[in-house]
């Protein structure tokens, strides 16, 4: 892939999740907006939906040769290819339902099995964190306009393993969580909804994110390619390998989220 091509995918993402963050908060803003239930027992919302629609609109005009993989669109979760673009329009949606502002916009590129560029969008929140075109990671400050502002580098902490800061989820949290996070010296154990978690371990605001329960690629891809940009790695609960992408169904193992310096056990 050329440059050219990085810049055409960290400008493109940045610009459509900022568009789709701006529909979700639409339906946010409402008294009351339409929620329902999906077979697989989860909630999705006319927000959820709309953001998936104009997403694919997007990326296809952009990328129309590059296959996209999204959560609300049953049929594209039979692509096989090496590379792909995989979607979640609304990450978070118990959080969204619940107005706690913990959800994200979320788009990855993958290459290989590797989510080499993503965004993060949590519009709620007003923080937007996505990969450059070199493969580094930044967090860029509100207000977001069409071209980017004031840009953060972003990197993994360097951990003190007496005194680890551990992040969990906020609606996933569990005794199997707290007994593997409780194998660990913590300082301080926070929780976080959606992929943010991800993004607090590449800014160093956390050096540990455990997650022992179900998740699908379509949840981790971006946060991934974040917490990669920015000398992070996400690996595999079971063998601690690293956690790859293109798997059959796109449902992920258990995997652990860390700064290199965290002494796994």
């Amino acid at each position: 892939m050329t440059q050219d091509f990085h810049q055409l995918v960290e400008t493109t993402f940045r610009a459509i999740a900022l568009k789709a963050g701006a529909v979700i908060m639409e339906v946010y803003g409402r008294p009351d907006f339409e929620a329902r239930t999906k077979s697989d027992s989860s909630p999705v919302t006319e927000a959820d939906e709309a953001a998936d629609a104009l997403i694919r609109a997007e990326l296809a005009q952009v990328f129309p040769d590059i296959p996209v993989v999204t959560e609300e669109l049953t049929d594209s979760h039979r692509i096989e290819a090496a590379r792909f673009i995989i979607v979640d329009p609304l990450d978070g949606t118990k959080e969204f339902v619940q107005r706690r502002g913990d959800f994200t916009v979320n788009i990855a590129l993958v290459e290989d099995g590797v989510p080499v560029r993503g965004v993060v969008y949590a519009p709620a929140k007003q923080r937007l964190f996505y990969t450059r075109a070199d493969g580094s990671a930044v967090e860029e400050t509100a207000p977001f306009g069409e071209t980017a502002g004031a840009r953060t580098a972003l990197g993994v902490s360097d951990p003190d393993n007496a005194a680890l800061l551990v992040v969990a989820s906020k609606s996933h949290r569990d005794a199997a969580t707290d007994a593997y996070i409780n194998r660990y010296a913590v300082k301080d154990a926070k929780s976080a909804g959606s992929s943010l978690k991800f993004c607090l371990v590449a800014t160093g605001e956390a050096d540990f994110y455990p997650r022992l329960g179900r998740t699908m690629e379509w949840d981790t891809a971006a946060g991934h390619a974040v917490v990669l940009g920015a000398g992070g790695q996400v690996l595999r609960f079971d063998d601690h390998m690293p956690l790859t992408y293109g798997k059959p169904g796109y449902e992920n193992p258990f995997f652990l989220v860390r700064s290199p310096g965290v002494m796994l056990r």
